[in-house]
């Protein structure tokens, strides 16, 4: 049961929702399930993220301890990020977000377009 101080702007809960809530945090963990993987890598498997967006999100992600991130001492350098299991804890919740969008996706772009429509007191 959750009383009105768990969701106080300092709260853990919030701190959760705050992960989730940036667009790419989200798509970046999903993107990392399968293992370690290098920033084209995982440009390619995502589409729609620049480079710099993409180091953003890597970073915050490794600043919050849910993503790691190995260099090479090669020539050229590479470096892979993989999902600590801290971050690995969030994939369940990212795949019932993404089966909740899937089942009701259509409603809410439904109600979307009803809300940019028209007035409803216009002939």
């Amino acid at each position: 049961m959750t009383t009105n101080d768990d969701l106080l702007a300092d709260c853990r809960a919030r701190l959760a929702f705050d992960l989730l809530a940036n667009t790419w945090n989200a798509v970046v963990l999903w993107a990392l399930r399968h293992g370690p993987c290098r920033p084209g890598e995982l440009r390619a498997r995502i589409g729609g993220i620049s480079p710099k967006i993409l180091t953003e999100t890597l970073r915050r992600l490794e600043y919050n301890g849910l993503v790691s991130r190995q260099p090479y001492a090669e020539s050229p350098p590479r470096v892979e990020y993989e999902l600590t299991a801290l971050g690995r804890t969030l994939l369940d919740p990212i795949e019932a977000f993404g089966a909740w969008a899937f089942d009701h996706g259509d409603e809410v772009m439904a109600a979307q377009e009803h809300a940019d429509g028209p007035p409803d007191d216009l002939p």
